[in-house]
């Protein structure tokens, strides 16, 4: 198959023009990466989006894959001497792998097969007899095939053997695999029970120890639940047609004999042709093709979760970044005491510190001096805790320590802790911070990701950063490849700066390979900060091609050339520099104002190598120099009054920030050290048929408790404006309400502290009472 071909495939699936997917071929042969193309190619490729150069990346290597198969197949069944050429014909016009592997099934090898045994001792034309007229007497035509000396010593023998060759023979029909295939796909039901005496902790996969569905409509994330059950052994899985009754004849079976057109009712063959069909679909297809149709619903759910954690992990490294502020971390812990960690605007470290303000040393009042004495020495202009264990009481010891001290000018905030420890031990860490313990590069990690999450993020495995659907239980190769290139579009869609970017950073950037990283930084430490852009060429090992690819998605802040600091590329500058020049003024004097730019006539720069969307992205970078594409930081504001889950009940309305978006719906953290859901049906007030349509990782939300299971850890929510609550629900409303005034007092009255800030006992009663 040409390239041409491929071209035209590809073409046709994406509905797009064949010229376009083969322009983005040739470029992908060039070296081209992604997102350079779809940056600054869009002449080239009549503007394909990073998308679509993904999909036909994965298209074009799969054909390359089924075509490199091909070629195996063809010589395999040549070497059997029994390649003709329509079957060649057949072969090379197979659009699929299920097909293709579907025509090579009769040629497999088989070693020790009942039907092959039998072949070798020559009744292969026996049942090919039998087979062509049901009307033969099969005792008679068998008793010319006994012999003693091939261990067929009776007429029964040799119609056995006849009878294996043929159940071979009905179950390797190319067009009728697929065909049952097919229509199992469309009528199978998938039978789901608890194996006997299976321990099922937590009782995980309850909901499916007497389950069923129609296996074309299981959603993925049920699919991937029912293989984790069978993996764990605990579920049993089956693939059943939905009527169970006792058939006379299958109707399988039934297909399979009106496929070879077999007419044999009445006839001396037909309780042995019967026979054979039967114990084809029995033995040979059934279980085939349920492992076969499993297969591919395992497929189907794997590249939706895969699809999930890509968009759920976009949604997390374009979260809105709290910019170049003095940051104090906080990582919460009891036992072994809040690890604090001080970095600049920058994100260099400055200080640390260990402060035990809860059980069992209960150093309240001390923890929030210290607090006090860091912010107001290092002029701290936002405070990162971490969400893990203690973080809602870390949390209450900011809040008034901040309230205490008067410092109305330092703002907190809640952060992710996912993959703070997997960074804490990796090698760049230690890199990073050789003399920091494990715990304290974990706090910093904590700082950072505030400041900038895309920056701090991309030096974590992104499996670690926890936003996946069941992600250990897909393919991990292909979700790998997915989440890499996740992270290189965000990467290269918000840009670099390449004189304060990690290697782990600049690893990501259309064109740099992890060595070209390091050796930036390596050349940045030698020889001091860039301060241009072609100053990449004096990297070792960094050529033209790699120059190409990287230099538009690197920024320059306050370098010699006003340029270096934007999204234009190096080979357009001398364009920058005839606009500019058009309109009489200095490059620098054109950046940034709108209204000059907008004297210029696009047109009239229009050329061989550029075209007029390349042009229209050149004014609009010049425009907003450096745009950053993420949105404003904002943070949510967890109810202080509830920080257990038994704290929580139906009716209550709280604000959360989403933590996880799934094919079902969403998970929000609301400030009780477990995520609750928004069911899909919940999410809006209408009909949601993606969950992505609506809310993305990260978000700030408000939702309403729907129910509470404490024994099972689970809380429903809702986003929906006036959502229906159950009489529970209902009959909880005066606990609300309870809970807000309880908390309208704690705002107003003066409760006298106790040694841990929280006040006495009596306190707390009298406050219960009221």
């Amino acid at each position: 198959m040409t390239e041409q071909t491929f071209a035209k495939i590809i073409a046709n699936e994406l509905a797009v023009q064949p010229n376009q997917v083969a322009a983005a071929m040739a470029l992908f042969a060039e070296g081209a990466t992604v997102p350079f193309i779809a940056r600054y190619r869009k002449e080239v490729t009549a503007g394909l989006e990073d998308h679509q150069l993904r999909d036909i990346e994965t298209r074009l290597a799969y054909l390359t894959s089924l075509e490199e198969r091909k070629q195996t197949i063809l010589s395999s069944i040549a070497a059997q001497q029994k390649l003709t050429p329509e079957l060649e014909a057949d072969i090379l016009a197979c659009a699929s792998k299920t097909l293709l592997e579907d025509l090579y099934r009769p040629f497999k090898p088989v070693r020790n097969s009942k039907a092959t045994k039998a072949k070798e001792a020559g009744l292969e034309p026996l049942a090919l007899a039998l087979l062509a007229d049901p009307n033969l007497n099969p005792e008679e035509q068998a008793q010319a095939f006994v012999n003693s000396e091939k261990d067929i010593d009776s007429t029964a023998t040799a119609l056995s053997g006849a009878q294996d060759i043929l159940v071979e023979h009905f179950a390797q029909a190319a067009g009728l695999v697929a065909q049952l295939r097919e229509r199992l796909w469309r009528e199978g039901v998938v039978m789901s029970t608890q194996i006997k005496d299976a321990v099922d902790e937590g009782e995980k996969f309850k909901d499916y120890y007497a389950y069923q569905e129609a296996i074309s409509k299981i959603p993925s994330h049920r699919a991937l639940a029912l293989f984790r059950g069978e993996a764990a052994a605990i579920l049993r899985l089956k693939l059943e047609l939905p009527d169970q009754q006792d058939y006379a004849v299958h109707p399988y079976v039934e297909q399979m004999r009106a496929f070879y057109q077999l007419r044999i009712t009445n006839t001396p063959c037909e309780s042995l042709l019967m026979q054979a069909l039967q114990q084809a679909w029995r033995l040979k297809l059934a279980k085939s093709l349920e492992t076969e149709l499993f297969s591919r619903l395992r497929e189907q759910a794997e590249q939706t979760a895969i699809e999930v954690f890509a968009h759920n992990l976009k949604d997390l490294l374009l979260a809105a970044p709290a910019g170049a502020k003095v940051t104090l971390a906080l990582d919460p812990g009891y036992r072994t005491g809040v690890k604090l960690a001080v970095v600049d605007q920058t994100g260099k470290f400055l200080h640390q510190e260990v402060i035990y303000p809860h059980v069992p040393q209960q150093q309240w009042q001390q923890s929030k001096a210290i607090l006090a004495k860091l912010i107001k020495q290092y002029q701290v202009e936002l405070v990162s805790i971490g969400n893990g264990t203690a973080s809602r009481e870390t949390d209450q010891l900011v809040a008034e320590t901040l309230k205490e001290f008067g410092l109305t000018s330092t703002q907190k905030a809640m952060v992710s802790e996912a993959g703070a420890s997997v960074y804490s031990a990796s090698s760049l860490a230690q890199q990073e911070f050789p003399n920091l313990d494990v715990t304290i590069r974990g706090a910093v990690s904590i700082a950072r990701r505030l400041q900038d999450p895309l920056a701090e993020l991309v030096k974590i495995d992104p499996k670690a950063i926890g936003v996946g659907q069941y992600q250990h239980d897909v393919n991990q190769i292909a979700l790998a490849q997915a989440l890499q290139a996740t992270v290189e579009d965000c990467v290269n869609s918000v840009g670099v700066d390449l004189n304060t970017a990690s290697s782990a950073l600049l690893g990501y950037v259309s064109g740099l390979s992890p060595t070209l990283a390091n050796n930036i930084v390596a050349w940045r430490d030698a020889n001091g900060r860039f301060n241009q852009r072609k100053q990449l060429r004096l990297v070792p090992r960094l050529g033209p091609k790699a120059f190409e690819q990287a230099a538009g998605f690197l920024r320059i802040r306050d370098g010699e050339d006003p340029l270096d600091q934007s999204a234009v590329h190096p080979e357009s500058y001398s364009i920058v520099t005839k606009m500019a020049a058009r309109l009489g003024v200095k490059v620098a004097d054109l950046i940034g104002q709108p209204t000059l730019i907008k004297q210029l006539k696009l047109n009239e720069f229009v050329a061989d190598t550029i075209g007029m969307p390349t042009l229209m992205d050149i004014v609009a970078e010049l425009e907003k120099p450096g745009r950053d594409p993420r949105p404003s930081f904002v943070t949510a504001r967890f109810d202080e009054s509830i920080t257990e889950l038994k704290d929580l009940a139906p009716g209550l309305v709280l604000e959360g920030v989403v933590t996880n978006v799934t094919h079902f719906g969403a998970f929000v953290d609301v400030g009780v050290h477990q995520d609750g859901l928004v069911h899909i049906s919940h999410l809006a007030d209408q009909f949601v048929s993606d969950p992505h349509q609506v809310i993305k990782a990260g978000q700030v939300v408000k939702v309403t408790v729907l129910d509470v299971e404490v024994a099972r850890k689970r809380i429903s929510l809702s986003m929906k404006s006036n959502p229906t609550l159950s009489s529970a629900g209902l009959a909880a409303s005066a606990t609300q309400n309870k809970v807000e005034r309880k908390t309208a007092d704690q705002k107003t009255a003066k409760p006298t502290p106790n040694n841990n800030g929280f006040g006495t006992l009596a306190d707390k009663f009298a406050a219960l009472k009221r």
